[in-house]
């Protein structure tokens, strides 16, 4: 056990200088890594020149919270339930009703003649599917409860607890993904999504200082879609005259013209997009580029070519925000929108309309930004805990274990280089757990390593030669230190599958501090003592 082979020392030594390596960046400061539009520059290039990345309570950043209007999500659904019933009944033949309307939480719908009750519950079953869950499986359940009204001729239909249990997991789910992809088109790295209760999403931006500017972003629906404006109809100065039926009045961004009445209809919506990024206008103004999906782009360019020379809207979230003149038909399936941005807010909605429609309006409840330099003050204690704890160990067991405490330290100081390179090769968060975890990992180092001489001592005592007693001693305890590591192992595996934000970040630190430990104090340890004594030759134990 204590014979290393030149293969096996070259790979044990290539372990240690890529560690090194990827540890190194930490140590330099950027201005000698980086240029100003943070590209590596001289050595740089060809060598790892990324660091660790500082979670929020290291760096600073915005911690915000929002809650998804669930109540919002319930009267959607059941406006949309109405419809398929109106739908349903208008099938061939038709059943005559009173339009069905949203009465106390349920769909309520009157027939015109007691003897089509059982028809129109036999209509109403075939919209009445098995639930869904959030990962596309049907259930056993039904997502509606159809019942009789109070008289032979109403019937009350309404969505079943498992359904809108169902839905709530959903629309919670697709808003972190949507989150996500808004948050990380900013450039930010390492930002924390994640579900926190029943309907609330947990936001933490490492760096950014401007909470609001997550909350716009955010809390944007960005539900995008196209109407023609109907010019003949006047919205009144206060948007509220009455309009004809399929005609609504919206507010614009525009003073000048506040309101402006278009078709309900919508031309084409914002799912039929392809692709929108930042751009300029013919004025040199920012504005938004997009493009449409072929549907898209056939829908938009039959709408142009029959209204030319009318206004269409762009409508997001219910607010006209342009509203220009078609002079020729747009058959490209592409376009542009002008609202007056600056580049940050063009890219924002470009980058809110990529990522997608929110599934239901968030609500900001709570907000706070946690200073740089409070992050650093964290940073600076760090630091001081871990070089506190490191001498004490070295201290210790040059006391105790004299030449083999040498070892231990040079073993030591490789596992946290190793653990400082794979935390900044892996892109890994480091938190202030996270630091905790770093110095966890070196007392667990040292465990392993007082195991090991303890052994090595005891034989040694039984009578061993010195190769004798290392050999037996690196052995003996093999099965004792791996069985203490898989199970610390274990418990940071489910930390990381169930915990979020600081919590992982500490699970990640002692995960990865755990392999270290075990490579340095039982792999490099045995090899830096096996060169000793070939090189040494001892006649006694230094211990």
């Amino acid at each position: 056990m204590l014979y290393f082979s030149p293969w096996k020392t070259a790979l044990v030594l290539a372990v240690c200088l890529i560690g090194l390596l990827f540890s190194l960046p930490n140590f330099v400061p950027a201005s000698q890594r980086l240029n100003d539009a943070g590209e590596p520059v001289g050595v740089w290039t060809v060598l790892p020149h990324q660091t660790i990345n500082l979670g929020l309570d290291l760096r600073g950043g915005s911690h915000l919270v929002f809650e998804v209007d669930m109540e919002q999500v319930r009267e959607e659904r059941l406006s949309d339930l109405a419809d398929d019933v109106r739908t349903a009944f208008r099938q061939d033949p038709p059943i005559l009703s009173a339009p069905p309307s949203v009465v106390n939480g349920e769909v309520v719908v009157r027939l015109s003649r007691p003897e089509d009750m059982e028809r129109a519950l036999e209509r109403l079953d075939e919209i009445n599917e098995p639930i869904t869950n959030a990962q596309g499986q049907q259930g056993l359940g039904q997502t509606l409860t159809i019942r009789r009204g109070e008289d032979d001729r109403t019937i009350r239909v309404d969505i079943t607890e498992a359904a809108l249990e169902s839905i709530r997991q959903r629309t919670v789910a697709q808003s972190i993904e949507v989150i996500r992809r808004r948050i990380d088109a900013t450039g930010t790295t390492e930002p924390t999504i994640a579900r926190q209760g029943e309907d609330r999403v947990l936001v933490q931006v490492p760096g950014e200082s401007d909470p609001q500017r997550i909350i716009d972003l955010v809390g944007t629906t960005a539900r995008m879609t196209f109407h023609m404006v109907e010019a003949n109809v006047n919205p009144g100065p206060d948007g509220q005259a009455r309009t004809p039926p399929g005609v609504m009045i919206l507010p614009t961004d525009d003073p000048g013209e506040p309101f402006l009445a278009v078709q309900s209809r919508a031309l084409v919506t914002g799912e039929q997009l392809v692709s929108a990024s930042q751009s300029f206008n013919e004025a040199g103004q920012p504005a938004v580029s997009f493009r449409f999906n072929q549907s898209g782009s056939l829908a938009f360019g039959d709408a142009t070519a029959q209204n030319v020379g009318r206004r269409f809207a762009i409508v997001l979230d219910d607010t006209i925000i342009s509203a220009p003149r078609i002079r020729v038909p747009i058959l490209g399936g592409s376009g542009q929108i002008d609202g007056g941005f600056t580049v940050e807010t063009a890219n924002d909605l470009a980058n809110m309309l990529n990522a997608g429609a929110l599934p239901a309006e968030l609500s900001p409840i709570e907000q706070r930004t946690v200073g740089p330099g409070l992050g650093q003050d964290s940073i600076d204690r760090g630091q001081t805990a871990i070089l506190i704890g490191f001498a004490l160990v070295i201290v210790f067991m040059l006391f105790a274990y004299g030449f083999f405490g040498i070892v231990s330290t040079v073993a030591l100081l490789v596992n946290v280089l190793l653990l400082l390179g794979a935390l900044s090769g892996l892109q890994a968060t480091l938190t202030l757990p996270g630091i905790a975890g770093i110095i966890l990992t070196i007392g667990m180092a040292v465990d392993a390593n007082v195991l090991i001489f303890e052994r090595v001592r005891e034989e040694y005592r039984l009578g061993r030669t010195i190769a004798n007693a290392i050999e037996a001693g690196y052995a003996r305890a093999l099965s004792a230190i791996l069985d203490a590591n898989i199970t610390t192992f274990i418990a940071a595996a489910v930390l990381y599958m169930l915990g979020a934000g600081p919590v992982r970040g500490f699970a990640v630190t002692l995960g990865i501090g755990i392999i270290t430990s075990v490579f340095t104090a039982f792999v490099l340890s045995r090899l830096m003592i096996s060169i000793w004594l070939r090189t040494a030759r001892p006649k006694s134990l230094a211990m």
